[in-house]
């Protein structure tokens, strides 16, 4: 009975409601895919966007190192999707997305992740394509922890500890954790430096190989520290404050032309909830966020800062991009009943500031940002001060009305990017809204379908940033005339439960309005706004073959497609469509206390690309994953898994020019491809107290 629970909570969307139709309160929605328990289940690396590729059809991994990786949603990734952490917004400060949100938080704090695809969010700005919310450990009363330790191959090692106390009045919860890892090995045997190599030797792309010196030296080190305490003041009222460190060194980025000396952040939140002031206000939050992240990109690692200039006989130097954003934000939310809709209205503003500046230095360390007394042609602006403030007045409503679920929204969105240079400053309005209705004609059958309109602007770098590998040059990349994007779209599907069989299918068919595209032709302002379209089909569900014994699938398709090719193209494909990709897994589960699960995720060839702009055929891989979980009574549990079992060589990320990666071929032609890991064992032992 117990196995046919599991089954069905995740097969079912739950609804809880009260008795009168006064009160609805929607646990999960049917739009909104839930990947429950990272912080148990994911336990290879602290790695969130690898655990989301392998859990979420829709979602597609950009691998660009060890740890640190990207996430592409429906074809979209950037700004075009939002990452929430705990309600907080993170922004990377890389723009060449070395430290995208999902890196700021470690899997084994994450509790579960929400992800709502399509223009559906009105709470948050940005949501252009997807809401991806990211949940954390909260602390319990009472006390109790967790010690983990785990191991894998290519030099994996982690350590984490979390506790808990308290009572109803107070409670806290500290964790820490320390993980390294050394340059993972693919399929072929060949590890960063080794790929990078095969992919530059003969090319005047060399310069960019690992100095002999840092050839072996460890892919990444990263520690990350989170503290909560949560205060319930009185039967009405709470306090929430919650600090998160991340401090990331030394992280190679073989395809690209830097890594990333470090990499750190740091993320306060304080939130407070007033409940039933009256009958307009059932419940009143009021939040304040604060995050930072810190982000030098080096040369220092490759052949190239200790290479001869022929011109000045001596050597090039460390050229170094150092980037420090800011993002705060307060966030003031009132809720209510009124008859059978749930009623919320809230204000919401934020500031972002993003400030990057290059420095070179020859015969000596990394100098820290910013020296004291730089010398004329030593720093240039990468980013000058970019600055983005959001104001918004939002509106959203959930109702039952007979069969139907029905959730509405409406945003007003007020955006200011700024600069300290000269180029232009720009201001957006935009009105975003949706309607999305969910139609139980029976337990066991839904059909739902929702329309949305978003919008989401410019930031900084794609505005105002500027390139110099020069002391005397810099080249403006972006392009300060920019319009924000629209999304116009429109999604339909159902869902069927039978007794042991689930189904639940999804078609969306997208509009970009003013989308921001990448033209690899442009050697400058080399940013456009271009119209497109991204379709698309999902289905996914499960099947209970006994009490034991189970099986879980989901299948996605997508296709994307500019209205015309850019000035002096001919290729309408869209970049970052990755192709038909399957998942595919089976479990075991005994006595509460084994399970074991084996897991297929396969993608067709990448045929269907923007060859224009950067990207090429990619083929076709399968990947199969096993994980066997052992629970003892004492606490003790034991987990022993092994990724990519048959070893096979294959990429998922193709080489749109968005991303600044290595050339090569014999007339730097080509853009360099990184491979996956090759076969992966690791093991992981923890105690629950």
């Amino acid at each position: 009975m117990k196995k046919r629970m599991i089954f069905l909570s995740l097969s079912i969307a739950t609804f809880v409601q009260s008795a009168n139709l006064d009160k609805v309160v929607v646990e999960e929605k049917i739009n909104t895919v839930t990947v429950k328990n990272i912080s148990s289940e994911e336990l290879k690396s602290a790695d969130l966007a690898e655990a989301l590729a392998k859990n979420v059809p829709s979602a597609s991994l950009v691998r660009r190192s060890g740890i640190a990786n990207d996430i592409i949603l429906r074809g979209q990734k950037r700004d075009n999707i939002n990452v929430i952490i705990d309600g907080t917004k993170v922004c990377g400060a890389c723009v060449n997305r070395m430290d995208p949100p999902t890196s700021h938080v470690a899997t084994h704090i994450v509790q579960n992740v929400e992800i709502k695809e399509g223009p559906f969010d009105v709470e948050n700005s940005g949501t252009l394509s997807g809401l991806v919310n990211i949940t954390t450990k909260e602390p319990e009363s009472g006390f109790g922890g967790e010690v983990n330790l785990n191991a894998g191959s290519f030099g994996y090692q982690k350590g984490s500890f979390t506790v808990y106390g308290g009572n109803e009045d107070v409670k806290a919860l500290l964790s820490v954790a320390t993980e390294k890892g050394e340059q993972y090995e693919d399929g072929n045997g060949d590890n960063f430096a080794a790929q990078l190599k095969k992919a530059t030797d003969g090319t005047a792309m060399k310069g960019m190989q690992y100095q002999p010196r840092y050839e072996g030296m460890d892919a990444f080190e990263k520690t990350t520290f989170m503290a909560k305490i949560f205060g319930h003041i009185s039967d009405d009222q709470d306090i929430k404050v919650s600090y998160t460190g991340n401090r990331s060194d030394n992280v190679l980025y073989p395809s690209s032309k830097m890594d990333a000396a470090w990499d750190d952040s740091d993320i306060v939140n304080i939130e407070y909830q007033i409940r039933n002031l009256g009958k307009y206000s059932k419940e009143l939050n009021i939040q304040r966020y604060i995050s930072k992240v810190d982000h030098p990109m080096t040369i220092k690692y490759r052949k190239k800062a200790v290479a001869i200039n022929p011109k000045t006989t001596k050597p090039y130097g460390d050229i170094t991009n150092h980037l420090t954003t800011q993002m705060a934000g307060t966030k003031l939310k009132n809720s209510w009943d009124m008859g059978n809709t749930y009623v919320t209205v809230g204000l919401d503003t934020s500031t972002r500031e993003w400030d990057g500046q290059y420095f070179k230095s020859v015969g000596g360390d990394y100098m820290k940002f910013p020296p004291t007394s730089p010398t004329k042609g030593q720093i240039k602006r990468s980013i000058h001060d970019g600055e983005s403030v959001n104001k918004a007045i939002f509106i959203k409503t959930n109702s039952k009305i007979g069969m139907v679920d029905l959730e509405a929204g409406a945003r007003f969105d007020d955006t200011t990017v700024e600069n300290g240079g000269t180029a232009q400053n720009n201001d957006y309005s935009s009105v975003s809204g949706n309607i999305f209705a969910t139609i139980n004609t029976s337990d066991s059958m839904r059909y739902f379908a929702g329309i949305g309109k978003s919008a989401r602007v410019p930031d900084p770098r794609e505005l105002y940033f500027m390139s110099s590998m020069s002391p005397s040059a810099t080249t403006l990349i972006g392009n300060p005339k920019l319009d924000q994007t629209e999304n116009y779209e429109i999604d339909l599907g159902f869902e069927k439960v039978y007794d042991s069989f689930s189904i639940k299918t999804k078609v969306f068919y997208s509009m970009l309005k003013d989308y921001i595209y990448l033209n690899g032709d442009k050697k400058k302002n080399v940013f456009e706004n271009i119209d497109a379209t991204i379709y698309g089909a999902e289905v996914s569900g499960a099947y209970l073959a006994t009490e034991s014994i189970y099986l879980d699938y989901a299948v996605a398709y997508k296709k994307g497609e500019k209205d015309n090719p850019l000035a002096g193209q001919s290729d309408t494909d869209m970049a970052e469509i990755s192709p038909l990709k399957a998942n595919l897994g089976v479990g075991y589960d005994y006595d509460d206390s084994l399970s074991a699960k084996l897991d297929v995720v396969a993608a067709s060839a990448w045929k269907d690309y923007d060859s224009d702009n950067g990207e090429q055929e990619l083929d076709a891989y399968t990947s199969l994953n096993l994980k066997v979980n052992k629970e003892f009574d004492n606490g003790i549990g034991l987990t022993f898994g092994v990724d990519n079992i048959l070893d096979e060589a294959y990429t998922t990320t193709n080489t749109y020019k968005d991303l600044t990666l290595i050339m090569t071929g014999a007339n730097v032609g080509d853009t360099m491809l990184l491979n996956e890991p090759g076969r992966y064992f690791y093991l992981n032992a923890s105690y629950k107290f």
